[in-house]
């Protein structure tokens, strides 16, 4: 895998190196009877919907069983069948704690080794007892703006800013 990030890294063009991706992500407070913290996975695809790169998936890490929070991780559908059954977690700049609700704030430096061109930024949550929500943000790499949208459910506000 080291590899194949590095030989990434090693065709992309200085240029498209020097730029970051900033996503604030609002988890919603939801009033029900037994909440559990979403799972949420974060990740970017080629137009044409094929995987590019994982950025984050939050989940149960919590020690309390022995598979480490990592059974419901196929819950987040998508996601698992682009990429997450090949990744062993914890995955080191990948993988971290569910969020409480509100605002959450995450930077990708370097745009995790893309290539100049257009992308999907793909968020899926889903939550135990509740619900599953995928959003898709079209966005060019790499250029200044921001992209914004809401969730109707399991997310909130959205917004990526593609800083150079």
């Amino acid at each position: 895998m080291r590899k194949r990030i590095a030989a990434l890294l090693a065709a992309v063009p200085a240029t498209s190196l020097a730029a970051n991706l900033a996503l604030t992500i609002e988890i919603p407070k939801v009033t029900v009877a037994e909440y559990h913290r979403p799972y949420v996975a974060m990740w970017i695809e080629k137009p044409d919907q094929t995987f590019a790169a994982n950025l984050a998936v939050w989940y149960d890490t919590r020690p309390k069983t022995t598979d480490n929070g990592t059974t419901w991780l196929k819950d987040l559908r998508q996601w698992w069948r682009k990429s997450g059954r090949e990744l062993t977690m914890p995955a080191d700049g990948v993988s971290g704690a569910t969020r409480p609700p509100g605002i959450h704030n995450v930077v990708f430096a370097n745009g995790k080794g893309i290539q100049p061109g257009s992308y999907l930024l793909v968020v899926e949550a889903v939550r135990e007892v509740g619900g599953r929500e995928l959003i898709r943000i079209p966005f060019e790499w790499p250029a200044k703006s921001t992209v914004s949208t809401n969730g109707k459910t399991e997310l909130g506000a959205i917004t990526l800013t593609v800083k150079p």
